[in-house]
């Protein structure tokens, strides 16, 4: 089913919709800065499990999540002031930040190392879902493993709706997946290239 909500000004009725599908276990996909996601509660293990079904993905690859803003995200991630500054300076922005996980966090959303993926993504809707339902999203680019993202909610609508309890249309979405960027002991390491600039990593 495909949900249309302004993408400058979500309006609060819809958003209120979509998070009641997500607390009773319903996986969604919703755009962001970069392109559209796939997503659930990231404390609800159904939706979790069903998303690691819809995207035909191994079990022993997790997947990040989106956190409302850098206090909700220390929560979930061990923040340093080291990361704290890079990610203030970034943020909210097209960038995945991979840091050392708190105990909080499912062990399905979590590395063999206990890392953890967080996104803020600067986009109205995925940021309103968020404040919503008062803790983090699970976020996947829309596709099948080693499909290309898909960047038109119709086009998700007719080829992954069925698995899907509903598709959120914000609009079109031509961006690549984020960039992402390692803070695990105070070191930057690129692990992926995408939207996000790194020009200002020396």
């Amino acid at each position: 089913m495909l949900l249309h909500i302004n993408p400058d000004n979500p309006q609060v009725r819809l958003i209120t919709r979509v998070v009641e599908t997500l607390k009773q276990g319903g996986v969604i996909a919703y755009p962001t800065d970069t392109t559209y996601g796939i997503g659930c509660d990231i404390f609800n293990r159904r939706g979790v499990k069903n998303i690691y079904q819809i995207k035909q993905r191994e079990a022993k690859k997790p997947f990040s999540f989106i956190c409302a803003d850098l206090s909700d995200a220390a929560n979930y991630a061990h923040v340093s002031n080291f990361a704290f500054k890079i990610m203030k300076r970034h943020l909210p922005g097209p960038y995945t930040f991979v840091l050392d996980a708190t105990r909080i966090v499912p062990d399905s959303l979590t590395t063999r190392q206990k890392t953890v993926g967080i996104r803020i993504p600067d986009d109205p809707i995925a940021l309103a879902i968020v404040r919503e339902l008062g803790h983090p999203l699970v976020t996947t680019s829309a596709n099948l493993t080693g499909e290309s993202p898909l960047h038109d909610p119709e086009e998700i609508q007719a080829t992954m709706g069925r698995s899907l309890d509903l598709v959120v249309d914000g609009g079109i979405r031509y961006g690549d997946p984020s960039t992402v960027i390692s803070l695990i002991d105070d070191r930057i390491e690129v692990l992926r290239e995408g939207c996000g600039d790194i020009s200002w990593i020396e």
